[in-house]
């Protein structure tokens, strides 16, 4: 019963390269910077689309 490190290495780039894509479709929806959805990505810790589309609008609506 080994265990390769190989299998969760696989899932976590299959989970960031969905990751990526959902902030790089964010970004274009929203009309904002890569790294503006990245930076609200991180301070959430959460890559739940709904949550970092309402961050987006809360920080629209204070400019």
């Amino acid at each position: 019963m080994s265990h390769t490190k190989d299998k969760p290495e696989a899932v976590g780039t299959v989970n960031s390269e969905a990751l990526e894509e959902t902030i790089a479709y964010l970004a274009k929806r929203h009309r904002v910077s890569v790294a503006i959805v990245r930076e609200i990505t991180r301070k959430l810790g959460s890559p739940e689309r709904s949550a970092i589309e309402r961050e987006i609008q809360r920080g629209k609506s204070r400019r």
